[in-house]
């Protein structure tokens, strides 16, 4: 063990002195992993297509590779679910992630044993921070909420799922046996069974670090631990699960439930007795009072997930520190964050290749000219684009970050909001060409006319709101009310995301309201009033908030209830 634990040691602390030192040289140091990629993926079919073997500079690598979303990348991917061998990397994946796509197709991240690993060595470049400031985060259990690894197969059998359940499967024995949950419970199919076996089992630990990007998955397992009380302390009492055994998947074996759920189901009667004084004396049971060790919460807070976060606290301790876990995605991660209480995190500049391009660049051109990492401004808000080498080359994420500050002298990044055409409030990414999909599809179902809409995020509710508009003859409330409905469906059955949001509660369904006649010619108006000419002006059907000149077209009680 004492080995063990000297290996890991050393190889983290060697990681992290390759991660400290780039941090003082961001050009030599993203200079020198472009040669890398270069070098290592010159002879895959991307490769050969774009002439790596030619390129020398990031000069050279722009005006070889075209700059481009997932839909650039889909061809290659496919050729890879085909069977086809060394097309974007020279080692070949071994499975996908799974992700919501612009179209109604997701997206498959290919993952590649070596390219997993990167990852995990920055999931504990982070831990090794976090622990450095918080002492105590082992001192007890890390209850994670994770995905299972294996969702689906390709068509050739080849495995599907998130990068949350690969990463914990894949984990350090030494990190797994921390684990406050079986991983079997990130197989329970039912959103709602899943979250209460999570409080279930977390429960009867010492919980001293809880992670999870989305706060919104923190407020939903606090909203079960209220509404389930009496079923968890009862269960927690008797030594019982509490609830009947749910349905898991069993993509990767058979997965006997009852067997890894009962090491963790001895009978506390004490603690039951002592959890349910508390309950009744504060009148709801609380994560805080489950936890009251409780070391550190990793989660976002940037962007809209930050004004979810802003009431953790109140559920989980008020003085909890809080830690943002980094700008990551099935792509890749690109952040991360060393101190509390920052949305801000410093670029990954050892592991991936970064450019950037201006705030206002909407729709950029495949040869859009872009800044490297060491030429931002502090202050400055920019367009991100990775290749983080898992075979997404010059890949544009669709996300407005901020520069605030330097480490060194790299840039530490916060996440503000998705580009345009896009929306996300819990980690759905919502994509226009869905929205217009689905909307016109119900409206189509109801056969009524529409003259404009815009789909508005409601963070404090955590659902959207539909503004529309009608043209010819007015709609009821009733067909309104089937319209929003539909749209719910159908973005369901185009973005697997928000369908896994809906159905696990921690979005609500969307909310029709429907706004005077002239709301959309006063929006317009109002647009060109301010400078904006006429002929260049793009209506905005997708906003991250309400705005004045709308909630004064809007019914004043719809808009006051949903917070605007």
């Amino acid at each position: 063990m004492n080995l063990a634990r000297t290996f890991l040691a050393l190889r983290e602390a060697a990681h992290a002195h390759r991660f400290e030192a780039a941090l003082r040289d961001p050009a030599a140091a993203q200079a020198h992993l472009l040669e890398t990629l270069r070098r290592d993926h010159a002879q895959t079919a991307f490769g050969r297509a774009h002439g790596f073997t030619g390129i020398r500079d990031a000069d050279d690598w722009r005006r070889a590779v075209p700059l481009g979303d997932y839909e650039v990348h889909r061809p290659w991917v496919d050729r890879l679910l085909a069977g086809e061998r060394g097309v974007l990397t020279r080692q070949d994946p071994d499975s996908f992630c799974i992700t919501s796509g612009s179209t109604g197709a997701p997206k498959l991240i290919p993952v590649s044993h070596d390219w997993r690993e990167a990852y995990a060595a920055q999931t504990r470049l982070w831990i090794r921070g976090a622990m450095r400031d918080h002492p105590g985060l082992f001192a007890g259990r890390i209850l994670t909420l994770v995905s299972p690894a294996v969702e689906g197969l390709t068509e050739r059998g080849m495995p599907y799922g998130s990068m949350s359940g690969m990463s914990a499967r894949r984990a350090p024995w030494l990190a797994r046996r921390q684990y406050a949950l079986p991983y079997a419970v990130a197989l329970i199919r039912d959103h709602e069974a899943r979250y209460f076996f999570v409080a279930r089992v977390a429960m009867a630990q010492s919980v001293t670090a809880l992670l999870s990007p989305n706060p919104s998955t923190l407020h939903r397992l606090a909203g079960v631990i209220a509404n389930r009380a009496d079923d968890l302390l009862r269960a927690l009492h008797d030594g019982v699960a509490g609830a009947p055994l749910p349905e898991v998947l069993q993509l990767e074996g058979p997965v006997d439930l009852q067997e890894r759920l009962a090491p963790h189901l001895a009978p506390q009667p004490d603690l039951a007795k002592r959890l349910t004084a508390a309950a009744s004396r504060d009148g709801r049971l609380t994560p805080a009072m489950l936890w009251p060790d409780l070391a550190l919460l990793g989660c976002w807070l940037g962007g809209s997930a930050g004004l979810q976060a802003g009431g953790l606290r109140a559920l989980y301790g008020r003085d909890v520190p809080m830690r943002d876990l980094g700008l990551l995605a099935s792509e890749g991660r690109m952040s991360l964050p060393l101190e509390d209480d920052s949305a801000a995190g410093v670029l990954n500049i050892h592991a991936v290749h970064y450019e950037f391009l201006p705030e206002d660049i909407s729709s950029p051109r495949p040869d859009a000219p872009t800044l490297l990492a060491h030429q931002l401004q502090d202050g400055g808000r920019y367009r991100i684009v990775i290749t983080p080498g898992q075979g997404l080359y010059r890949y544009d994420m669709n996300d407005i970050v901020e520069v605030r500050g330097f480490v060194g002298r790299t840039p530490r990044i916060a996440f503000l909001r998705k580009g345009r055409d896009m929306l996300s409030m819990t980690g759905e990414k919502l994509h226009l060409n869905q929205v217009q999909e689905a909307l016109l599809e119900a409206v189509a179902a109801e056969g009524v006319t529409l003259w404009q809409y815009r789909l508005v995020a409601d963070v404090d509710r955590m659902a959207y709101d539909l503004l529309v508009e009608p043209s010819g003859e007015p709609w009821s409330a009733e067909v309104s009310a089937r319209v929003a409905a539909g749209l719910d469906a159908g973005l369901s059955a185009r973005n697997i995301e928000y369908a896994s949001k809906r159905h696990s509660g921690r979005l609500g369904p969307p909310r029709p309201i429907l706004m005077r006649a002239g709301w959309a010619e006063a929006v317009s108006r109002a647009a060109f009033a301010s400078g904006r000419r006429e002929a260049q002006f793009k209506w905005n059907p997708l906003s991250d908030a309400w705005d004045d000149l709308s909630r004064a077209h809007a019914d004043p009680a719809v808009v006051s209830e949903a917070g605007a």
